[in-house]
């Protein structure tokens, strides 16, 4: 574990402040993509970044906003660079943030234990439709419900699925496992 000095805990709040700008309802810090902030020689400041998939077109933006936030709060000499491992995934995500996706209408992703696979086959389907495990179902974010079915693996961005509670019949993202 490493020891922030109180300059570096106080950048690490400005920066992790930060929106993330395809699910503005999170910060980067509670999405888990922040990884650090050194102070170098008293006044460089170096920002870590990991995407949440190496493809991720929103790491620009991320890079732009963490460089204007920290520039806002004083900091002159501001890097952020791009980190990939260790590998970002959905366990990244703080409580706070899964709360906050619940709150905004969609399902937080489920929680992987750090030595379960993740699984990448698109797996068995009745007709079209992908069959899921029972045991772990994705909960409708509007009333609560296991009882929902996978609509489109894809949704506004590659991050989420689309799916829909057969309860309410609300249809809602599904931030999907990483």
């Amino acid at each position: 574990m490493v020891t922030l000095t109180p300059l570096e805990a106080e950048l690490l709040e400005v920066a992790g402040s930060v929106p993330d700008p395809e699910l503005p309802v999170l910060t980067l810090l509670e999405l888990g993509v922040l990884r650090a902030v050194h102070v170098r020689d008293g006044e460089a400041v170096v920002v870590e970044l990991t995407p949440t998939y190496t493809g991720c077109p929103a790491v620009e933006a991320m890079s732009v906003d963490i460089e204007r936030a920290l520039r806002d709060h004083g900091v002159r000499d501001v890097t952020v660079r791009t980190v990939l491992t260790p590998a970002w995934s959905t366990d990244d995500i703080s409580a706070e943030g899964r709360r906050k996706l619940r709150e905004f209408g969609i399902a937080p992703p489920r929680t992987l234990s750090a030595s379960e696979p993740v699984t990448l086959t698109l797996g068995p389907t009745r007709g079209n439709t992908p069959v899921e495990p029972a045991d772990d179902p994705v909960r409708c974010p509007h009333c609560g419900s296991a009882d929902t079915e996978l609509l489109s693996r894809f949704s506004s961005t590659a991050c989420k699925a689309l799916r829909r509670c057969l309860t309410c019949r609300e249809p809602f993202d599904h931030f999907k496992e990483l």
